[in-house]
């Protein structure tokens, strides 16, 4: 893609500008939902090698999937910041640039003379997001960390998995994804911030914290309550029946949160008899008898096969799913008429997962593929003024 091309990006932060330090997933995740709100990213790799997942497999034309997932909507610049010249080049980009986004551990940019009181004399507007494991400040803030430590660490894994079993990791990468969304967010209320003061910020986001954040009613719960939660499977820890069960073929997610919902899923399932049990009168009542109440469910359920289920489920309107695996999920028609599997670029067969906000008046971008290493580094130097000789000796002296 050309720089004439990126300049014409849509997109409601269009005209937006960040620099991109992030690599592996906490960090990369956010500059790619920036890039698609249409912001031009400039992602700065190291020359030769780039971020470290352009070697994670599978690969799909010699490119990491990994890589291609979270890089979309960039463009790839390989600079030294080790070399005086490429950290000369770097300011420059700042200097004409909104926000810088970067995950390395804590005082790292600091110790190469870049960090935020570094490039704020550059660009006092510049709206700087750290990403880091444990945060800028602490007794863990030069730990490394990644997405099972900060789940392991958060209580996240003490509460996922079947009773009495092995802590589990939740399944996608929620550690890493938590910090990008959450990075993402104070980014973007920086730039409102900065449209009504002229001021930038920086932004200190640490991964722990916001597993903690993750798991709201859990940490509630303990601190208000005494109540340490625990392992519960595809239970909810407050509210019954709120889970999985068996049917003749395939298991079923079912989640009944009102008394009103009970009262369906009762005359759905031919249990109106159990509507005046005493044990069951409440929503309260009913998780605290949970294991009186799913023994006389799961004979029931297990008398009907899965669509059957949810056939009456639908009609009677109780909440309830199927278990999807992953192509069933991707096949859903509902999924399908979202659109939340895209091709990038167009015609490629290269597919992955949208990005999940659909606005009216101010579409987001069209997303463009993940950049080769280096891909882009000509038409940045050029942009910043630097000739062909310029650039071709800035290749040979491995600045770029």
């Amino acid at each position: 893609m050309t720089n004439t091309e990126t300049q014409r990006r849509d997109g409601p932060l269009a005209g937006v500008r960040v620099v991109d330090l992030t690599h592996m997933l906490a960090g990369p995740y956010s500059t790619w939902l920036l890039g698609a709100l249409g912001a031009d990213v400039i992602k700065i790799e190291r020359p030769g090698k780039g971020d470290f997942t352009r070697v994670i497999a599978p690969f799909s034309d010699d490119e990491s999937i990994y890589f291609m997932s979270v890089n979309r909507n960039k463009r790839s610049l390989t600079l030294n910041l080790k070399e005086e010249k490429g950290k000369e080049i770097f300011r420059r980009i700042v200097a004409t640039s909104d926000v810088l986004v970067e995950n390395n551990r804590a005082g790292a940019m600091d110790r190469l003379g870049l960090g935020y009181r570094d490039l704020k004399a550059v660009n006092p507007k510049l709206v700087y997001a750290s990403i880091s494991g444990f945060g800028q400040d602490g007794p863990y803030r030069h730990r490394p960390c990644f997405d099972v430590v900060a789940q392991a660490m958060s209580g996240m894994m003490s509460i996922t998995g079947e009773p009495g079993g092995q802590p589990s990791r939740v399944g996608a990468s929620i550690g890493d994804i938590g910090s990008s969304l959450f990075a993402t967010i104070g980014i973007l209320s920086a730039l409102q911030k900065r449209a009504s003061t002229g001021e930038g910020s920086f932004i200190d986001v640490a991964m722990l914290d916001c597993q903690l954040a993750l798991m709201e009613n859990a940490i509630a719960r303990y601190l208000n309550a005494g109540d340490v939660p625990r392992a519960l499977g595809s239970r909810h820890p407050l509210i019954a029946p709120f889970q999985s069960f068996p049917t003749a073929d395939k298991p079923i997610a079912v989640c009944v949160d009102t008394n009103e919902q009970w009262e369906r899923m009762c005359g759905a399932m031919a249990l109106d008899h159990l509507l005046t049990d005493p044990r069951f009168l409440t929503g309260s009542q009913r998780n605290a008898n949970h294991a009186e109440l799913e023994p006389l469910l799961v004979p029931v359920f297990v008398t009907r096969t899965r669509d059957e289920w949810l056939d009456r489920f639908d009609e009677a309107d109780v909440p309830s799913s199927p278990i999807n695996s992953v192509p069933d999920a991707l096949n859903d028609p509902q999924v399908v008429h979202r659109g939340m599997v895209v091709e990038v670029p167009p015609g490629s067969g290269k597919r992955f997962a949208a990005v999940p906000i659909h606005m009216q008046g101010a579409p987001l971008a069209a997303e463009v593929p993940a950049p080769r290493l280096g891909e882009h580094t000509d038409a940045i130097l050029a942009e910043l003024g630097f000739g062909d000789a310029d650039i071709e000796a800035l290749r040979i002296a491995a600045v770029v």
